[in-house]
Formats: C-alpha cells, sequence, structure tokens
C-alpha cells in the first residue's frame, strides 16, 4: 500500500500546484511585492490548491510510515510529470518535444531506480546528532538558493526557488517519517516533541519559497527544480539520517544510481520549458516575460 499511497500524493501534490499557481498569478501584486502572498489567501482556487497539498502530504505520510524514504521521495517526484497536462490546461503552459522527452525520462528514471534499486533498511529513531547536521546544512542550502533566486528573474528566478523549496521540502519529508511514529504518543507528546517544530518551520519554507517560484509564472523549471532538489536530498537523507541502503546483489548499485541520472536529466530538460506567452494565461495575471538566463 506504500507505493500506491506515493503515487496518490504525486497526483494531489500535481494539482494542488497548478491551481496554486493559477491562484498566485491572479495576483496583482508583482513577485517583488509581498502582498500577493496575503492575496492569495482569499482566492478558492488558490485554497483549493492548498487543500490538495494537505491532502497529499496526509498521503505522503501514511506511505512514509509503510515504506522506505528514498522509495517515497522517488514516487512522489512523478508529480512533476503528472503536472504538465493541468499545466498546459489551467495556466497556458507550453508542452513541446523538449518537456515530452523530459517527462519520460522522469518516468523511466524513476522505474529503474525503485525496481533495480530496492531501496531498504534503516532505522526509525536516528540520532539526535544526525538531525541537527541535518537540519543545519538543509538551512544553509535553503538560504543560499533563496538569496541568489531574489537577484535573478524569469525561469532562473523559479529554478533558483524551487531549489530552494525543495530543500525545505525534502526535510520536511525525513521529518514527517520521523513524526508519524510519534502520533500514537498524544497531544502532549507530540508538543513536546522537537519535530513538530522542524516540520512547521521547514513546511513554512517550502511554501513560501514555491509559491515564489510559481509567481514567475514558468510552471516547469518552478516544480523540476524543487523536484530535482527533493529527489536528491531525499535520497540522500534517507541514506544518511534514516540508514537505507540499495540493493547490493547483482550489482544493483550502479544501475540504480543510472536511474537516478536519468529521472534528474529529464529534469533539466523539463527545466528548459517556457512560460505561457503575453495574453494566454488567466485575465489579472502580472507575469513578467522570462528573462534569458545570465
Amino acid at each position: 500500500m506504500g507505493p500506491a499511497f506515493a503515487f496518490l500524493a504525486a497526483c494531489a501534490f500535481a494539482l494542488g500546484t497548478v491551481l496554486q499557481q493559477k491562484g498566485t498569478l491572479a495576483t496583482t501584486s508583482g513577485s517583488g511585492d509581498s502582498h500577493w502572498l496575503i492575496q492569495i489567501l482569499h482566492d478558492p482556487v488558490w485554497l483549493a490548491g492548498m487543500l490538495l497539498q494537505a491532502s497529499g502530504w496526509g498521503l505522503q505520510a501514511a506511505a512514509l510510515d509503510m515504506g522506505p524514504l528514498m522509495a517515497v521521495q522517488a514516487i512522489t517526484t512523478l508529480s512533476l510529470v503528472i503536472a504538465l497536462p493541468f499545466g498546459w490546461w489551467l495556466t497556458g503552459q507550453h508542452i513541446d518535444r523538449t518537456v515530452v522527452l523530459g517527462a519520460l525520462a522522469v518516468v523511466a528514471g524513476i522505474v529503474v531506480f525503485l525496481s533495480v534499486g530496492s531501496p531498504h533498511g534503516g532505522t526509525t529513531h536516528p540520532s539526535a546528532r544526525t538531525w541537527w547536521i541535518a537540519c543545519l546544512v538543509t538551512a544553509v542550502l535553503v538560504l543560499a538558493m533563496a538569496g541568489l533566486g531574489r537577484t535573478r528573474h524569469g525561469a532562473v528566478r523559479a529554478l533558483l526557488f524551487g531549489a530552494a523549496a525543495g530543500f525545505g521540502f525534502a526535510l520536511q519529508t525525513a521529518v514527517t517519517k520521523d513524526f508519524v511514529t510519534e502520533i500514537g504518543g498524544g497531544v502532549l507528546a507530540l508538543l513536546a516533541d522537537w519535530s513538530v517544530y522542524v516540520l512547521l518551520a521547514s513546511a513554512v519554507a517550502g511554501f513560501v519559497l514555491q509559491q515564489s517560484a510559481l509567481k514567475t509564472g514558468v510552471l516547469a523549471p518552478a516544480m523540476a527544480s524543487s523536484n530535482a532538489v527533493t529527489l536528491f536530498a531525499g535520497v540522500i537523507l534517507g541514506a544518511v539520517v534514516y540508514g537505507e541502503r540499495l540493493s547490493h546483489g547483482g550489482g544493483h548499485v550502479a544501475p540504480a544510481i543510472i536511474g537516478l541520472a536519468l529521472a534528474v536529466a529529464g529534469v533539466v530538460l523539463l527545466a528548459r520549458a517556457e512560460g505561457p506567452a503575453a495574453g494566454e494565461t488567466s485575465p489579472g495575471d502580472s507575469v513578467p516575460a522570462p528573462a534569458p538566463a545570465p
């Protein structure tokens, strides 16, 4: 059931993200004005997307309670591919040959990684020292990517903000796996547990950064960078924090890594997608034309 819950989570994340982008594009404030973060809270389309995102998190938590972090993170990365037709339909995103090839590479790479690598094992109680290191390194990476993103525009801005969100989401997913083991202790036990507060902080950081990436109007690069970083960081956290491993028999590790690399190559292709042309977005959108990469 774990893989099934992870796939349903990917579907919820995909449609939720597109609806949230449609909501952010309908705000009147520009991406450099923080007031749009308040305006989206009054948009019913954005709120519907938020409900789907919350449902996706619940489904992902159920999957993490049943399976390894590496596997769950790989499956939920499919949300990038699932979101593409929704983006074409709802926000006028371009679907060309490069995007299709990128989507196929992502799917093929993840299938190879899961079927050949067979992530398994690990502990349910990582050490405090391991958690401290993971949280501090993630925080530094999030701040670095977000700082760079503020100085860029268009697709590059979407990539950097998406990458920053990806690091936050990877930590959120890793902490969620620990969080679900503490739920049975009751409310007071949860309030006294550190994981609740790290979970909230990483979720808020990921949320703000993802909305900033979506505000650029370019869906594929925003989701591509977020999903690629979340996948890679999730695999690393699964190995370092939880001690998860790939199958060693029959030379499975190398093909699994090749599959992971193929998935990331597909993400890179998707990151080259262009945003909707002027006049193709919803009325009231304030989407700047994508600037060429420096």
